[in-house]
């Protein structure tokens, strides 16, 4: 079963930056769309920022010029820089695939199947003023 790996969080001064790792284990042929929510204390979940395997991208409002997603789909991998950060961008950041293709050889073919809608495990962020 594929699994999504966060690293990257911790603390940071107001104005400062960080960048947030994601990566996805297995035998993975390919990922369709893959990016970061997060969860303030007393919120719920929202999008941070996706980017599908062609590279188009979708920032919410909150965070356009100052995050910039990225991808590595050699390596199954998905990066967000946080820059400019600000005490209300305190979160648990999510990493999320929403199919994974994965390939496997069997006796005389090539097999795929899919998982859908995997989250990491959550990393905190905590930007102090």
């Amino acid at each position: 079963q594929v699994q999504l790996v966060e690293s990257g969080g911790g603390l940071v001064q107001a104005g400062g930056s960080l960048r947030l790792s994601c990566a996805a284990s297995g035998s993975i042929f390919s990922i369709n769309v893959m990016g970061w929510y997060r969860r303030a204390p007393g919120k719920q979940r929202e999008l941070v920022a996706v980017m599908t395997s062609g590279g188009s991208t979708n920032y919410a409002g909150s965070v356009k010029g100052r995050f910039t997603i990225s991808r590595d789909n050699a390596k199954n991998t998905v990066y967000l820089q946080m820059n400019s950060l600000k005490p209300e961008d305190t979160a648990v950041y999510y990493c999320h695939a929403d199919q994974i293709t994965k390939r496997r050889q069997g006796a005389s073919a090539i097999i795929l199947s899919y998982e859908y809608d995997l989250w990491g495990q959550g990393t905190q962020v905590t930007v102090s003023s």
